[in-house]
């Protein structure tokens, strides 16, 4: 079985490297991008297991509207949206992800959810 690939999605390029080095310390491969790119192109180049995506990209990129791109291509691969922010929640686009996690320096429950999407994926 291949090497699971996680992709992080976030405008923070220190998110991205946090996440990154964490995730890489525990055994993952790891693709990241600022959500400039377009996102189908970036799962087609990366072929990710799940994928981590912040919710909110910059001033006019929305990670819900991407999520709902990724679910046009792509309904059975997990995703967890990561937020500073937990409003997101009444937004029903949110519906469409698998996971939800708060951004936090403590990266135990992001680790969680990244267990569980493995698991759902077969991984």
């Amino acid at each position: 079985m291949s090497q699971p690939k996680i992709l992080v999605v976030d405008d923070e390029k220190h998110i991205r490297m946090l996440y990154r080095e964490e995730l890489e310390a525990d055994g993952y491969t790891v693709a990241t991008s600022d959500g400039e790119e377009d996102i189908l192109d970036v799962m087609e180049r990366e072929t990710p297991t799940i994928v981590i995506l912040d919710i909110k990209l910059g001033v006019s990129r929305s990670g819900l509207d991407l999520l709902q791109e990724i679910r046009t291509k792509d309904l059975q691969i997990p995703v967890i949206l990561s937020t500073a922010y937990d409003s997101f929640q009444h937004d029903l686009k949110s519906i469409a992800a698998d996971y939800y996690v708060v951004k936090s320096v403590d990266l135990s429950e992001l680790k969680d959810k990244v267990r569980m999407a493995l698991n759902k994926a077969g991984m």
